[in-house]
Protein backbone atom coordinates (compact mmCIF):
# COMPACT_ATOMS: atom_id res chain seq x y z
CA UNK A 1 0.00 0.00 0.00
CA UNK A 2 0.98 3.62 -0.37
CA UNK A 3 1.31 6.14 2.42
CA UNK A 4 -2.08 7.40 3.59
CA UNK A 5 -4.04 4.67 1.80
CA UNK A 6 -6.00 4.01 4.99
CA UNK A 7 -5.97 4.89 8.67
CA UNK A 8 -2.65 3.87 10.17
CA UNK A 9 -0.79 3.70 6.84
CA UNK A 10 1.87 6.14 7.99
CA UNK A 11 4.45 4.90 5.49
CA UNK A 12 4.49 3.14 2.15
CA UNK A 13 4.86 -0.63 2.36
CA UNK A 14 6.19 -2.94 -0.34
CA UNK A 15 4.12 -6.11 -0.58
CA UNK A 16 5.17 -9.67 -1.37
CA UNK A 17 4.81 -9.15 -5.13
CA UNK A 18 7.04 -6.09 -5.09
CA UNK A 19 9.64 -7.78 -2.91
CA UNK A 20 9.70 -10.83 -5.20
CA UNK A 21 10.44 -8.75 -8.33
CA UNK A 22 13.27 -10.44 -10.21
CA UNK A 23 12.96 -13.56 -8.07
CA UNK A 24 10.50 -16.18 -6.84
CA UNK A 25 7.18 -15.88 -5.03
CA UNK A 26 6.23 -19.00 -3.04
CA UNK A 27 2.51 -19.57 -2.46
CA UNK A 28 1.90 -22.29 0.12
CA UNK A 29 -1.38 -24.22 0.43
CA UNK A 30 -2.60 -22.80 -2.88
CA UNK A 31 -5.70 -25.01 -2.88
CA UNK A 32 -6.95 -23.29 0.29
CA UNK A 33 -7.40 -20.00 -1.58
CA UNK A 34 -11.03 -18.98 -2.14
CA UNK A 35 -12.35 -18.60 -5.68
CA UNK A 36 -12.46 -14.79 -5.58
CA UNK A 37 -8.77 -14.57 -4.73
CA UNK A 38 -8.01 -17.22 -7.34
CA UNK A 39 -9.44 -15.00 -10.09
CA UNK A 40 -7.28 -12.09 -8.91
CA UNK A 41 -4.20 -14.30 -8.76
CA UNK A 42 -4.89 -15.56 -12.29
CA UNK A 43 -5.10 -12.00 -13.59
CA UNK A 44 -1.86 -11.09 -11.81
CA UNK A 45 -0.05 -14.13 -13.24
CA UNK A 46 -1.28 -13.38 -16.76
CA UNK A 47 -0.39 -9.69 -16.75
CA UNK A 48 2.47 -9.54 -14.20
CA UNK A 49 0.91 -6.28 -13.04
CA UNK A 50 -0.66 -5.17 -9.78
CA UNK A 51 -1.92 -1.99 -8.18
CA UNK A 52 -1.04 -1.00 -4.64
CA UNK A 53 -3.83 -0.23 -2.20
CA UNK A 54 -4.47 3.50 -2.51
CA UNK A 55 -2.36 3.70 -5.66
CA UNK A 56 -3.47 5.04 -9.03
CA UNK A 57 -1.23 3.17 -11.46
CA UNK A 58 -0.23 -0.41 -12.27
CA UNK A 59 3.23 -1.71 -11.47
CA UNK A 60 5.05 -4.32 -13.56
CA UNK A 61 7.05 -7.14 -11.97
CA UNK A 62 9.01 -10.14 -13.20
CA UNK A 63 8.24 -13.10 -10.92
CA UNK A 64 8.56 -16.87 -10.99
CA UNK A 65 5.81 -18.66 -9.06
CA UNK A 66 6.23 -21.79 -6.98
CA UNK A 67 3.07 -23.18 -5.38
CA UNK A 68 2.55 -26.00 -2.90
CA UNK A 69 -0.45 -27.94 -1.65
CA UNK A 70 -1.14 -31.12 0.29
CA UNK A 71 -4.23 -31.80 -1.82
CA UNK A 72 -4.71 -33.20 -5.31
CA UNK A 73 -5.11 -30.01 -7.42
CA UNK A 74 -6.95 -31.76 -10.25
CA UNK A 75 -9.39 -33.34 -7.80
CA UNK A 76 -10.02 -29.85 -6.42
CA UNK A 77 -10.71 -28.62 -9.96
CA UNK A 78 -13.21 -31.42 -10.55
CA UNK A 79 -14.87 -30.64 -7.21
CA UNK A 80 -15.29 -27.00 -8.25
CA UNK A 81 -13.03 -25.64 -5.52
CA UNK A 82 -10.14 -24.63 -7.77
CA UNK A 83 -10.27 -22.76 -11.07
CA UNK A 84 -9.35 -24.91 -14.05
CA UNK A 85 -7.74 -22.01 -15.92
CA UNK A 86 -5.56 -21.22 -12.89
CA UNK A 87 -4.63 -24.89 -12.62
CA UNK A 88 -3.34 -24.98 -16.19
CA UNK A 89 -1.54 -21.67 -15.70
CA UNK A 90 0.35 -23.01 -12.67
CA UNK A 91 0.74 -26.64 -13.76
CA UNK A 92 3.89 -26.12 -15.84
CA UNK A 93 6.53 -28.19 -14.03
CA UNK A 94 4.74 -30.35 -11.45
CA UNK A 95 6.85 -31.97 -8.73
CA UNK A 96 5.18 -34.68 -6.65
CA UNK A 97 6.76 -35.12 -3.22
CA UNK A 98 5.94 -38.56 -1.77
CA UNK A 99 4.43 -38.72 1.69
CA UNK A 100 6.66 -39.77 4.57
CA UNK A 101 4.94 -43.18 4.72
CA UNK A 102 6.23 -43.79 1.19
CA UNK A 103 9.81 -42.94 2.22
CA UNK A 104 10.36 -45.22 5.19
CA UNK A 105 14.11 -45.04 4.59
CA UNK A 106 13.95 -41.39 5.67
CA UNK A 107 11.93 -41.88 8.86
CA UNK A 108 14.78 -43.04 11.09
CA UNK A 109 17.29 -40.61 9.58
CA UNK A 110 14.98 -37.69 10.37
CA UNK A 111 14.01 -39.06 13.79
CA UNK A 112 17.63 -39.57 14.87
CA UNK A 113 18.69 -36.15 13.64
CA UNK A 114 15.97 -34.29 15.53
CA UNK A 115 16.33 -36.47 18.62
CA UNK A 116 19.92 -35.24 18.82
CA UNK A 117 18.99 -31.63 17.97
CA UNK A 118 16.08 -31.40 20.42
CA UNK A 119 18.09 -33.13 23.16
CA UNK A 120 20.81 -30.50 22.87
CA UNK A 121 18.22 -27.74 22.79
CA UNK A 122 16.44 -29.03 25.92
CA UNK A 123 19.58 -30.16 27.75
CA UNK A 124 18.52 -33.81 27.73
CA UNK A 125 20.63 -36.98 27.42
CA UNK A 126 18.79 -38.83 24.63
CA UNK A 127 21.17 -40.59 22.24
CA UNK A 128 19.27 -43.24 20.27
CA UNK A 129 16.12 -45.33 19.81
CA UNK A 130 15.72 -48.92 20.89
CA UNK A 131 15.21 -51.45 18.05
CA UNK A 132 11.59 -51.92 19.18
CA UNK A 133 10.93 -48.17 19.08
CA UNK A 134 12.49 -47.94 15.62
CA UNK A 135 10.20 -50.69 14.36
CA UNK A 136 7.17 -48.77 15.62
CA UNK A 137 8.37 -45.61 13.89
CA UNK A 138 8.81 -47.56 10.65
CA UNK A 139 5.45 -49.32 10.88
CA UNK A 140 3.43 -46.15 11.52
CA UNK A 141 1.71 -44.54 8.51
CA UNK A 142 2.48 -40.89 9.52
CA UNK A 143 -0.70 -39.22 8.22
CA UNK A 144 0.68 -35.87 9.42
CA UNK A 145 3.94 -36.40 7.52
CA UNK A 146 7.17 -34.84 8.79
CA UNK A 147 5.41 -32.28 11.02
CA UNK A 148 3.86 -35.12 12.98
CA UNK A 149 7.20 -36.93 13.24
CA UNK A 150 8.90 -33.78 14.57
CA UNK A 151 6.11 -33.27 17.11
CA UNK A 152 6.52 -36.86 18.29
CA UNK A 153 10.26 -36.39 18.80
CA UNK A 154 9.70 -33.07 20.57
CA UNK A 155 7.11 -34.70 22.86
CA UNK A 156 9.56 -37.45 23.83
CA UNK A 157 12.41 -35.07 24.58
CA UNK A 158 10.35 -32.55 26.55
CA UNK A 159 8.39 -35.02 28.69
CA UNK A 160 11.00 -37.68 29.41
CA UNK A 161 14.58 -38.13 30.56
CA UNK A 162 16.64 -41.08 29.34
CA UNK A 163 19.38 -42.05 26.93
CA UNK A 164 17.36 -44.55 24.89
CA UNK A 165 13.89 -43.99 23.47
CA UNK A 166 11.84 -47.12 24.19
CA UNK A 167 8.26 -47.89 23.04
CA UNK A 168 6.94 -46.79 26.45
CA UNK A 169 8.17 -43.24 25.80
CA UNK A 170 6.39 -42.88 22.47
CA UNK A 171 3.21 -40.76 22.59
CA UNK A 172 -0.17 -41.85 21.31
CA UNK A 173 -1.01 -43.42 18.95
CA UNK A 174 2.44 -44.97 18.47
CA UNK A 175 2.57 -46.45 21.97
CA UNK A 176 -0.68 -48.27 21.26
CA UNK A 177 0.58 -50.05 18.14
CA UNK A 178 1.26 -53.79 18.50
CA UNK A 179 4.93 -54.66 18.40
CA UNK A 180 5.74 -56.61 15.28
CA UNK A 181 7.67 -59.76 16.10
CA UNK A 182 9.70 -60.79 13.08
CA UNK A 183 10.18 -64.47 12.27
CA UNK A 184 13.03 -66.05 14.16
CA UNK A 185 15.89 -67.48 12.16
CA UNK A 186 18.42 -69.99 13.42
CA UNK A 187 21.48 -68.37 15.04
CA UNK A 188 24.39 -67.53 12.77
CA UNK A 189 26.62 -69.96 14.67
CA UNK A 190 24.46 -72.96 13.79
CA UNK A 191 26.39 -75.55 11.77
CA UNK A 192 25.73 -75.54 8.06
CA UNK A 193 25.32 -78.93 6.45
CA UNK A 194 25.32 -79.75 2.78
CA UNK A 195 21.85 -80.46 1.48
CA UNK A 196 21.33 -83.77 -0.33
CA UNK A 197 25.09 -84.18 -0.46
CA UNK A 198 25.58 -81.22 -2.82
CA UNK A 199 28.64 -79.22 -1.81
CA UNK A 200 28.26 -75.45 -1.47
CA UNK A 201 24.53 -75.52 -0.73
CA UNK A 202 23.48 -73.77 2.48
CA UNK A 203 20.16 -72.76 4.06
CA UNK A 204 18.38 -69.87 2.38
CA UNK A 205 18.21 -67.84 5.59
CA UNK A 206 22.01 -67.98 5.92
CA UNK A 207 22.59 -66.90 2.31
CA UNK A 208 20.20 -64.01 2.88
CA UNK A 209 21.93 -63.02 6.11
CA UNK A 210 25.38 -63.07 4.53
CA UNK A 211 24.18 -60.97 1.58
CA UNK A 212 22.60 -58.40 3.88
CA UNK A 213 25.67 -58.21 6.11
CA UNK A 214 27.89 -57.75 3.05
CA UNK A 215 25.69 -54.92 1.76
CA UNK A 216 25.73 -53.19 5.15
CA UNK A 217 29.52 -53.51 5.32
CA UNK A 218 29.89 -52.05 1.82
CA UNK A 219 27.70 -49.12 2.89
CA UNK A 220 29.74 -48.61 6.08
CA UNK A 221 26.81 -49.42 8.35
CA UNK A 222 24.32 -47.16 6.55
CA UNK A 223 21.13 -49.27 6.71
CA UNK A 224 18.96 -47.13 4.36
CA UNK A 225 21.75 -47.09 1.79
CA UNK A 226 22.19 -50.86 2.08
CA UNK A 227 18.43 -51.32 1.71
CA UNK A 228 18.50 -49.25 -1.47
CA UNK A 229 21.37 -51.38 -2.77
CA UNK A 230 19.39 -54.55 -2.05
CA UNK A 231 16.18 -53.00 -3.48
CA UNK A 232 14.20 -53.56 -0.28
CA UNK A 233 12.82 -51.17 2.31
CA UNK A 234 14.91 -50.12 5.29
CA UNK A 235 12.20 -51.44 7.61
CA UNK A 236 12.72 -54.92 6.13
CA UNK A 237 16.41 -54.83 7.00
CA UNK A 238 15.77 -53.54 10.52
CA UNK A 239 13.31 -56.37 11.16
CA UNK A 240 15.73 -59.00 9.90
CA UNK A 241 18.62 -57.56 11.90
CA UNK A 242 16.51 -57.58 15.04
CA UNK A 243 15.46 -61.18 14.43
CA UNK A 244 19.13 -62.22 14.24
CA UNK A 245 20.07 -60.64 17.54
CA UNK A 246 21.06 -63.18 20.15
CA UNK A 247 18.60 -63.08 23.08
CA UNK A 248 20.15 -61.82 26.28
Amino acid sequence: HIKGAFTGAATERIGAAGQAHGGTLFLDEICEMDLDLQSKLLRFIQTSRFQKVGGSHLEQVDIRFICATNRDPWAEVQAGRFREDLFYRLHVIPIALPALRERDQDVLLIARHFLHAYSQEEGKAFKHFSPEAELLLLDYAWPGNIRQLLNVIRNIVVLHQAETVTPELLPQPLNQLPLQHPPQYPPATAPTEAIAGVAGIQPLWLSEKQTIEKAIALCHGNIPKAANLLEVSASTLYRKLQSWQTPK
